[in-house]
Order: C-alpha cells, then structure tokens, then sequence
C-alpha cells in the first residue's frame, strides 16, 4: 500500500490541477476544509460530487467490554462521522 498524500503534496498538486500558485490552492483547500467541518458538526452532510458523501451520526447509548479486564462498562450515545463512497470512484479503483 502507498503511503498517504500529505497536505503539502496535496496542495502542489491542487495549485499544477488549478494552474495556480500553491497559496491560492493552500486557501480554497483550507476553505473547503472549514465548510465541511462546519456543517458536518451541525449535523449535516456534505456530497463531494465523484467522491462521496460525509455525515454525522448518532451511536446510541450501549455496553462495551474493557478488554484489559473484561469489565463490562456502559457508554453514553455519541456522535461518529462516517463517508459513504461515490460508486464512481469505486468503479475507478477497480479498472
């Protein structure tokens, strides 16, 4: 498995897609970053068209086991962020 594209990378490869500078591509990165978070933590969900879908959802309240003890522990309702992937990019991955 390849190692993970850092931001760095990410934002020089935006700024050579964009035909811009890596400031501007750096800003609409970290724009875009800041709308997801915003609106994902407010309990909405955001579609990256081509790429998939990210939204937040509730856990109910449940039991859980330590397992360095085997205790079992009950764990209060939380939230997770979850993504559901575009078929597109799934279709593009097994070509």
């Amino acid at each position: 498995m390849a190692k993970p594209m850092t931001k760095t990378q990410l934002v020089a490869a935006l700024a050579e897609e964009m035909d811009s500078d890596k400031k501007t591509a750096s800003s609409a990165l970290d724009a875009m970053i800041g709308v997801i978070t915003r609106e994902v933590s407010g309990g909405g969900a955001v579609t990256l068209p081509g790429v998939g879908k990210i939204y937040c959802r509730e856990r109910p309240a449940r039991m859980v086991r330590n397992p360095a003890t085997g205790e079992q522990i009950s764990k209060p309702a939380d939230k997770v962020v979850k993504m559901t992937i575009a078929k597109a990019l799934k279709d593009s991955v097994n070509d």
